[in-house]
């Protein structure tokens, strides 16, 4: 493989992979056994594989800079050309799931490829062609306002991001200076950010209606894959997180409070974890990821072996820049069998924190294509795949020192602190898009007015000090997950209880523990939710105690490094 900059786009070859499809299909009907059944899927996949690729490298260099005329335009042909395959793609499906070798091919790849084949039949239909091209019309114009949204900050030209480092001062006047500026990005934007996504939620609603649902979130739960709990189940591990986990960070918000000297803490404080500042990681991007790499290579053969590949590759975009798309993800080009990390840094501990959590999911990745034949089987639902980013955020703690030198156990507690404040806000997410997709005839005000009800809910210590925009409930538009992934955030929740039963673990047997993770990792996507959680020795978050079982030692943790000391 050469490096990712080097790599020669070529647009897919859309008819050539309609054309396999439809020769797959026939060939299917007409089987007479197994064998012909396997060899017409994997030749399709060899076409899917090809196609992916040259769309990943599209996307990506479209995410690196939205600017660029050319992978703008290539990027919408592309959503339209794949829009245009629903009708090819539903009837090569529903051959195979009607195939009588159906039996077989679960027999040797296990049942979840089917139960994923089931879902996009009942999600996907040429009815809906054209909503689906506009919906990533929607979403590609979203991501270009928020990316090209800046603001002059003390004689510096930000964006979001780079007026988040200023939030992390230890000069209260110039965070709460950085929080006006950044909340005032939103509200001068939030005019169009609302617009589309009204559209959006009408657009979604419609589709699910085409597809005889009676509303999206019923659609929404099926494209999402999540055959293992219901509505009603995530209601209830929301109710977990408000009677254990928030009344918990309450109790660090208020020593949070203390340690900061001030008289209330506001939103611009929350970020900051210490008096004299939050530990910052010590390099520049490339020392960084050459520290990973140190790293990685001492935690184990399997990860030393990838994060090679990675930076041999040159598999990173992280800096900021102008133009680029907000946030972080990993994703891959399955021809080279290459994970790819994408990302902001900022100059804060998030930076290190991505080289952690997006190199979980890269890792898992990076396994899985080279030990799964199928490749709808090697990543698994969001629910799993955080697991993998989450727990690797863990494992990392004992090479910290590389990256923040003597500030290695206050990152430790800042990062213990953050997973688990964070939760009361990542269920608040999911509640909002649930009430949102109850009712899509909501307003802008209603949109504001729910989130601000929900947040007193889960985060009853957020103080906004008087802005009025987020006062008002304007905070949840800074969620591009609400946007661009419906539904997808409460898996981040779920995800993180997982970890903290993997963390306890760690310091108790660490090697028992990591095998735990190696062997949840390498079973992809080849099973169901709850079937990969026992893969992986972890019990369920739905289940009654997991919640409280899973979060107590770390709030005791939490409390013996920062509310103790």
């Amino acid at each position: 493989m050469t490096r990712f900059s080097e790599i020669p786009y070529k647009r897919p070859d859309m008819e050539g992979l309609k054309a396999a499809m439809e020769e797959a299909t026939r060939k299917v009907r007409e089987a007479k056994g197994y064998e012909e059944v396997r060899e017409a899927y994997f030749a399709v996949q060899e076409k899917e594989t090809e196609a992916d690729t040259m769309y990943t490298v599209c996307f990506v260099r479209n995410s690196i800079d939205t600017t660029d005329p050319f992978y703008e335009s290539e990027f919408a042909w592309l959503r339209e050309a794949e829009a245009q395959l629903i009708p090819t793609g539903k009837t090569w499906q529903e051959a195979l799931a009607g195939s009588p070798f159906r039996g077989a091919f679960e027999a040797e790849f296990g049942a979840q490829l089917f139960r994923k084949i089931d879902a996009d039949l009942l999600t996907n239909d040429e009815k809906i062609i054209a909503d689906t091209i506009r919906e990533g019309e929607l979403r590609q114009a979203y991501q270009k306002e928020t990316a090209a949204a800046s603001t002059e900050f003390r004689g510096e030209k930000c964006n979001f991001y780079g007026l988040l480092k200023h939030m992390q001062s230890t000069d209260r006047a110039e965070r709460k200076e950085a929080f006006e500026a950044w909340a005032g990005l939103y509200e001068k934007i939030s005019g169009t950010l609302e617009e589309q996504y009204g559209e959006m939620v009408r657009l979604r609603d419609g589709m699910a209606r085409k597809m005889g649902f009676e509303t999206y979130t019923d659609m929404a739960y099926i494209m999402r894959k999540r055959f293992d709990y219901t509505r009603e189940d995530a209601a209830r591990f929301r109710e977990q997180v408000r009677t254990i986990i928030t009344p918990a960070v309450a109790e660090i918000r208020e020593a949070q409070r203390k340690k900061l000297g001030v008289d209330v803490l506001r939103y611009y404080d929350e970020g900051i974890k210490f008096p004299d500042g939050n530990a910052l990681p010590i390099g520049t991007a490339k020392e960084l990821t050459e520290k990973a790499r140190k790293m990685y290579r001492e935690m184990s053969p399997e990860t030393g072996e990838f994060f090679d590949f990675m930076a041999e590759h040159e598999l990173f975009d992280l800096e900021t820049k102008p133009g680029k798309r907000m946030g972080g993800y990993m994703t891959s080009f399955p021809a080279f069998r290459a994970p790819f990390i994408f990302s902001n840094f900022n100059g804060t501990e998030a930076d290190v924190d991505v080289l952690t959590h997006e190199a979980g999911h890269a890792f898992q990745g990076y396994l899985a294509m080279r030990s799964i034949p199928v490749a709808a089987l090697r990543g698994s639902t969001s629910e799993i795949n955080e697991i993998h980013s989450m727990s690797m955020e863990h494992f990392a703690y004992p090479w910290m020192e590389y990256f923040f030198g003597g500030q290695k156990e206050k990152y430790i507690t800042a990062h213990l602190f953050g997973a688990l404040c964070t939760i009361p806000y990542l269920v608040s997410v999911d509640e909002f898009q649930h009430a949102v997709y109850a009712d899509p005839g909501m307003t802008p005000a209603d949109w504001r007015k729910t989130w601000r009800e929900i947040e007193k809910k889960y985060m009853p210590w957020r103080d906004y000090d008087g802005n009025a925009f987020l006062e008002e409930g304007g905070f949840w538009m800074q969620k591009q997950h609400i946007f661009l992934y419906p539904f997808y955030y409460i898996e981040y929740a779920l995800s993180q209880i997982c970890a903290f039963q993997y963390y306890g673990r760690m310091k108790e047997d660490r090697k028992a523990a990591w095998e735990d993770y190696l062997r949840l990792c390498r079973a992809g996507g080849t099973k169901g939710y709850f079937e990969l959680l026992e893969t992986g020795n972890l019990l369920s978050p739905f289940g009654d105690g997991t919640v409280e079982k899973s979060t107590a030692h770390v709030i005791a943790e939490i409390r013996e490094r920062y509310i103790g000391d």
